[in-house]
């Protein structure tokens, strides 16, 4: 629906002059969408299920958006048994809202994520308090705060972490808006699923608190209500999907307020190499926004230690205990830029793990 609303957003710009380009088709729609849920099954974590000969699958809770999960493969071949884990995108420690990352056992092989796998991230607590001050310096002036995000987990954590701020009293009640309808609809699914939270988001519901609301709090779907966000004047906070600004409302937040130097941009994610997210973060001057080349005046704010992707001490820990419970002769570090391959190989050929491996495109490796 995003990608196809954007194609239409800029089809109609090119035909009126306003933007440069070739008209664009949608990747794929809905009924392409339709036919791959068709083929579609849902399995608990901890459920063993066989999924061809000599193959059984496992999910672990991985700790790092709703539902994400660490794959195990019990794989039988020639009489020989093996197991090889997947971590997939994991999430990190004593983060708000979900539970830690589960660990493995018996693990032969492990194809480990390495998105930070060259860096740390600031304790959480303290992300709370700088947010806080990005918040009552950029309400001081009169400005907005546009905090890209994505719908799943990101926009959810960050709604809690203004939920702990307002409570303590730490940012004063300001229109917040949460403008994605998939943020909306994804955020109801949190509220149905209270199993997979942790202690201190049960312990609030239990207090009758719920931590996706707060004094000043709208989730915004309609249209009409989004686009009277960037008319109106008056300061506040907008979370709007996409996380990488490729596509999505907060096209359209960036383009009525990146020119402004009253207001502020809080990147609260990875940003891939390329991606407008990406530029901002890198502060270049010029933004080509929907078409057209904006003036980036705005305060610019990186705060990574949102993340729910584990960072290196998150990574090499979560090595370390799945080696305490299984014989993991071999690593194979994927989805991470070079550097942080690079750096996170190092770390772990230091702690002693000799087999670590960064794969070429197109490589096969064998068991």
């Amino acid at each position: 629906m995003i990608q196809a609303s954007d194609a239409r957003y800029m089809n109609r710009a090119i035909e009126r002059g306003r933007a440069e380009g070739e008209p664009i088709d949608p990747l794929y729609t809905t009924d392409d969408v339709a036919r791959v849920l068709e083929q579609t099954i849902s399995v608990p974590y901890h459920r063993r299920q066989r999924i061809a000969q000599g193959v059984w699958l496992t999910f672990l809770d991985a700790g790092h958006v709703l539902g994400s999960a660490i794959v195990v493969l019990d794989l039988l071949d020639a009489g020989e048994q093996k197991r090889l884990v997947f971590s997939g995108d994991l999430g990190r420690k004593d983060l708000p809202l979900l539970r830690d990352p589960e660990v493995p056992t018996g693990a032969d092989a492990l194809i480990l994520e390495s998105t930070y796998g060259d860096r740390l991230h600031p304790p959480i607590e303290a992300l709370d308090a700088e947010l806080g001050a990005v918040i009552n310096r950029t309400i001081a002036r009169g400005g907005k705060v546009v905090i890209p995000s994505f719908a799943l987990e990101r926009a959810q954590q960050v709604v809690f972490s203004l939920k702990k701020l307002q409570r303590a009293g730490a940012i004063p009640v300001v229109p917040v808006y949460v403008d994605s309808p998939l943020t909306t609809n994804i955020t109801q699914v949190f509220r149905m699923h209270p199993e997979c939270f942790d202690s201190e988001t049960r312990a609030l519901l239990s207090e009758g608190e719920s931590p996706f609301d707060l004094e000043g709090l709208q989730y915004v779907s309609a249209r009409e209500e989004s686009m009277a966000i960037d008319a109106s004047q008056d300061p506040c906070v907008i979370i709007s999907a996409s996380g990488m600004c490729e596509a999505g409302r907060v096209l359209h937040h960036l383009k009525a307020t990146v020119e402004g130097p009253q207001n502020t941009i809080v990147i609260v994610g990875f940003q891939a190499q390329h991606t407008l997210g990406r530029l901002i973060v890198e502060r270049r001057p010029t933004l080509r926004i929907l078409g057209v080349d904006r003036r980036l005046a705005a305060e610019v704010v990186v705060m990574n230690g949102f993340s729910a992707h584990g960072d290196q001490r998150d990574l090499c820990t979560f090595v370390d205990r799945a080696a305490d419970q299984g014989p993991l002769r071999r690593i194979i570090l994927v989805h991470g830029e070079p550097d942080a391959q690079d750096t996170l190989r190092g770390e772990l050929l230091k702690g002693g793990y000799a087999n670590v491996h960064v794969p070429r495109s197109g490589e096969v490796i064998e068991l």
